[in-house]
């Protein structure tokens, strides 16, 4: 399916302060069809923001008829231009990362929501996927009972709760809390040569889905982390294995989002694959 590209500069005001996210848009381009509607998807980046891989990633999801909808995580730092993957760039991210506060995250993944929401060709079924920084944003959305389903690529500091500043979020403690209980199903993906989430951390982070109940589906792959990312990957990028989880992540997204199957009913818990 062909597609075409575009962005919406949308104001924010989390921790009182106003300001502007610009949100790239990726969508069908099926100009014979007026009335088309399709799902909608978040894509949350790296810390690089929204760079080459980023959006050839989301242009992928919406060459399979949806609406993908990227966010630039650190507005309130620079502009929405990509960050270079490089030593320089690395520090810059690295550093936004923990001085943006988890309530400025949060408000951006709403605010891609309701965009998406708003569009009169979604459908106002959303799904949300991501990568690195990226992977623990889409789980946060998953909180959000308008994400029907959430694909999460090697997310951090999930397991030691330092995402934001302060270094002390609350995604786990959510999660033990019942947030995400009774929503959409969640498939995290990570490497098990992956330096930046251990063996115990991703324990962690399994058990406790686990026992919340939640449809997940947990999957450890042989990689390392950025395994996905198709340039300045630093030897890690497997194309094999990234064109077979992007299918997994389709069927997930096919299934829950772009097929109304109404309202779960039972039948929730663990699916768990370990490869």
């Amino acid at each position: 399916m062909l597609i075409k590209t575009s962005y919406r500069d949308v104001p924010t005001k989390a921790n009182g302060r106003a300001g502007t996210i610009r949100i790239y848009i990726i969508e069908p381009n099926v100009p014979e069809y007026p009335e088309a509607k399709f799902p909608g998807c978040v894509v949350f980046s790296e810390i690089y923001q929204v760079t080459g891989p980023v959006e050839r990633f989301g242009g992928n999801i919406a060459s399979e008829g949806y609406i993908v909808a990227l966010p630039s995580s650190f507005h309130e730092f620079e502009g929405p231009e990509a960050i270079p993957y490089d030593t320089e760039g690395t520090d810059r991210g690295n550093k936004y990362k923990v001085e943006k506060t988890v309530e400025a995250y949060d408000e951006d993944a709403t605010l891609a929501i309701d965009l998406l929401a708003s569009l009169p060709n979604c459908t106002g079924r959303i799904a949300s996927t991501g990568m690195c920084l990226g992977g623990h944003l889409a789980l946060r959305a998953a909180f959000d009972s308008r994400v029907l389903a959430t694909f999460c690529y090697f997310a951090t500091d999930v397991h030691s709760a330092t995402l934001g500043k302060g270094q002390s979020d609350d995604t786990l403690i959510k999660i033990r809390n019942g947030d995400l209980s009774n929503k959409g199903e969640v498939t995290m993906v990570f490497g098990k040569q992956d330096t930046h989430v251990s063996r115990d951390g991703r324990s962690l982070i399994r058990d406790t889905l686990d026992e919340a109940g939640i449809a997940f589906t947990f999957l450890e792959v042989q990689a390392q982390h950025a395994f996905i990312r198709d340039e300045s990957s630093k030897g890690r990028w497997d194309a094999a294995l990234t064109r077979s989880l992007f299918g997994m992540m389709m069927e997930l997204f096919t299934r829950a989002v772009a097929r109304d199957l109404g309202p779960r009913v039972g039948g929730g818990g663990k699916i768990e694959h370990v490869c």
